[in-house]
């Protein structure tokens, strides 16, 4: 594999783990809302909104981990 392409694999890769976070983080934010905390003390789990923002910024942590660690 060229030199390059590992190189952008590897960008690829941090951004991801920056996107990652950064959902996470989003995910947080939202789950500190009024209209969450109303939604959790009701149904005692967190909304959907919230637990996709925690999923898919996983996920995307995960593969750019991968993909960053990759040879």
């Amino acid at each position: 594999m060229e030199k390059n392409s590992v190189n952008t694999i590897k960008l690829i890769g941090i951004t991801l783990m920056v996107i990652g976070a950064g959902l996470g983080i989003w995910g947080y934010q939202l789950s500190d809302s009024i209209g969450s905390q109303i939604t959790e003390a009701v149904t005692g789990a967190a909304t959907d909104r919230v637990m996709l923002h925690y999923i898919m910024g996983a996920a995307s942590f995960v593969v750019g981990l991968y993909l960053f660690a990759k040879k």
